[in-house]
Order: structure tokens, then C-alpha cells, then sequence
């Protein structure tokens, strides 16, 4: 039987009892991966979207590979924990990050000390799901769509209505920023704790609008509590097709919201490369459609290692002249 350079170099390693001794070849240690359990750091708390849609991948992989990928919870400083500890982690591939856009691409723009950049500290793997954030209204609100929204507050005084969101700097509030920018409203930030408090006050009428996070938003919308006016980000969301995107009406919003996969730095392409197919040919698989539509993952196009790097660098460029330009800071 003839065998590989490569096999018989692998052959040779464990016959030699390699392991044992404490030592591996990168290309052999590349070969073998996983040979134990890999790590999934997800920095946000027990029960959170990022750990649930991370549960749901770490089995996935778990078949694929024939090893636990074990989900440890990092929650705490907006994601910074869980974060850098990655960012420091061996870059062998049994210590990865399941994590969320705001983690990845906007910290280190609205903290000065997140002790991380999200493209230089870290191999991106892949991006999951390509989603966007609720405009909504309360149900009597004089506007329907965008345009009518943006015509509505330019008849009130400057600094008169106010918005909702679940945090400074979270998704709703820099989502809204990115609107007053382009349209020049002026709107006052109220910022919760939650996107389900704001979305209360916006029911209540004690708040003329917000950006509300999918999951708490769309419960509200088709039960006729709120009314969506517009997504942001670039596709619609399935689950209410006939919201139109703000790009669609005239207000350009192309940045999506993600969950995404990361290595540390150095990680090997090899092993990027094989993490990169199985998150792909998950999200592809049918047997999971539905769990995706549950978790307002429904858009989902796979991309390659190299489109979600430029997809962070991007993100990172975007996010932090948003931050700039509205002299947001977190205190």
C-alpha cells in the first residue's frame, strides 16, 4: 500500500509517541485538530442571544468534528471580558470567540481602553446571519414609512421628540445616530437597560420612537402594538417581508448585525479554513431553517474567511466615524 509523505510523517510522530513527549509539528498539530475539546467564549451572559445561537453551532460542530465544543459564558464590560481573553488565548484553535457585531467592531472605538481591535487581535472565521434593527413607532404615530417619519419630526421643534434605545452605544442607539447623520433630525436619546423597557415607553406614547433589536421587536409588531417603519441593514427580515429596509426608502443603511465565529491571531488558516466550511454548511443545512427564522437568522448568506475580514475592516470604519461624528462617549 503506498503511503503519503505526509502519512507516513504522521505514522512515524505517533509511533515515536510525539504527543507523549510534549511536542507536534504545526502541520501535524494542523492534521489532528481537534483532538480534544475546543473552547467557545461567548462575552455575554447566560441566556443572551449570542449564547443561544452559539449552543446551537457548538452542537453542530460537535457531530462534525467528533469533539465538544464546550460554551463558556464571559458576560461583563459590553463584551471587553470575554473578548480579550480570546484576544490573549494560544492561537491553536481550542480557544475560539462566538460573538456579536457591536463586541467585535464597535468597542474599541466607544471605549479607549478595550484593550482590543477586533481586526488586528484576532483570525476572523465566519459571519453569521446578516440581520438589522426595527425602526418602530407607537400605532397612532402620523407616519408610516421612512419618508413620512423623517417629514413628521421636521415639523416639531429641534430636540423635542425623543428615542429609545437599550444603551449608549448599543445597536439602537447607534443605528438612530447613523439616521440623524444622514437626515440631519434632531431626536434626544433616552437610553434603557433593555430594548424591551423602550419599546414600553414608545407603546406608552412617552417616547415618539426607537430601534428595537428583532427578537423583542417583532412579537410587538404583529400583535399591533408597535409599528415598524423601516430595518435597518441590507435585506429584509422574513419574518415581516413587507418592512422595507431604510435603504430601500432612501435612507442608505448597508451595515448588518451579526453573530460571528473568531480566533485569536495566528491561528492556522488550515484550521480557519475547516471551522469556516462547517459554519457554513450548518447555516445551509434544512433541518435547521426553522431554528434560524426562531432565532432572526433566517438571512443567511455564507461567506468566505477573506469576505468577512473585509466585512469587520469595513464595519469598524463605519462604526467608529458614527462615533465620532456624534461625540458619543461612555461614561
Amino acid at each position: 500500500m503506498k503511503v503519503s509523505r505526509r502519512r507516513a510523517a504522521t505514522l512515524l510522530g505517533h509511533a515515536l509517541g510525539a504527543g507523549a513527549l510534549g511536542w507536534q509539528s504545526p502541520a501535524m498539530a494542523q492534521d489532528s485538530w481537534p483532538s480534544k475539546p475546543v473552547k467557545l467564549i461567548v462575552p455575554s451572559g447566560a441566556g443572551s442571544g449570542t449564547d443561544i445561537v452559539a449552543r446551537v453551532f457548538g452542537e453542530s460542530l460537535a457531530t462534525m468534528f467528533k469533539q465538544p465544543f464546550v460554551v463558556e459564558v464571559k458576560p461583563g464590560a459590553n463584551g471587553m471580558i470575554g473578548t480579550r481573553e480570546v484576544a490573549k488565548a494560544q492561537a491553536d484553535g481550542y480557544t475560539l470567540l462566538f460573538t456579536y457585531a457591536a463586541a467585535q467592531v464597535i468597542n474599541q472605538s466607544l471605549f479607549p481602553n478595550a484593550g482590543y481591535d477586533g481586526a488586528k487581535d484576532f483570525a476572523p472565521v465566519a459571519q453569521i446571519g446578516s440581520g438589522g434593527n426595527f425602526l418602530v413607532v407607537a400605532t397612532d404615530f402620523p407616519a408610516r414609512n421612512m419618508q413620512e417619519f423623517i417629514a413628521e419630526m421636521r415639523k416639531r421643534p429641534a430636540g423635542s421628540a425623543s428615542y429609545g434605545s437599550w444603551g449608549v452605544g448599543s445597536g439602537g442607539h447607534l443605528s438612530m445616530e447613523m439616521v440623524l447623520q444622514t437626515t440631519g433630525l434632531k431626536i434626544q436619546h433616552v437610553p434603557y437597560k433593555s430594548a424591551a423597557e423602550s419599546n414600553v415607553e414608545i407603546i406608552a406614547g412617552r417616547l415618539q420612537a426607537g430601534f428595537s433589536a428583532a427578537p423583542a421587536a417583532i412579537p410587538l409588531i404583529k400583535s399591533g402594538k408597535l409599528r415598524a417603519l423601516a430595518i435597518s441593514g441590507p435585506s429584509r427580515d422574513p419574518a415581516l417581508p413587507d418592512v422595507l429596509t431604510m435603504t430601500e426608502q432612501g435612507v442608505p443603511f448597508p451595515n448588518a448585525f451579526w453573530y460571528a465565529l473568531v480566533a485569536p491571531a495566528g491561528t492556522p488558516r488550515a484550521i480557519v479554513d475547516r471551522l469556516n466550511a462547517a459554519i457554513n454548511r450548518t447555516m445551509e443545512l434544512p433541518d435547521y431553517a426553522k431554528r434560524w427564522e426562531s432565532l432572526g437568522l433566517a438571512t443567511m448568506r455564507p461567506k468566505s474567511v477573506d469576505e468577512f475580514a473585509d466585512t469587520i475592516r469595513k464595519d469598524i470604519a463605519t462604526w467608529s466615524e458614527v462615533i465620532r461624528k456624534g461625540n458619543i462617549k461612555v461614561e
